[in-house]
């Protein structure tokens, strides 16, 4: 059998740590399947454009006003 290389390890702990990702996701009663091992994670410019695009614009929310020391 030959020696397992530093790029095959890594490979196996991505396998695994997304693995284990989407048991948890499972347990937290999230709909997963064994086919989502396989699709690429979205990068995280995507990610913050989703959410920018979904999110309405609102006001930025106003401070409480501090009342000055007497």
């Amino acid at each position: 059998m030959s020696e397992l290389t530093f790029k095959h390890k890594q490979a196996h702990y991505e396998k695994v740590c997304r693995s284990n990702y989407l048991a948890s996701l499972h347990l937290a009663g999230f709909d997963t399947s064994p086919a989502d091992l396989d699709k690429p994670l979205p990068t995280r410019e995507e990610a913050l454009a989703k959410y920018q695009q979904d999110k309405p614009s609102q006001p930025a929310p106003a401070l409480p006003h501090k009342p000055a020391d007497q």
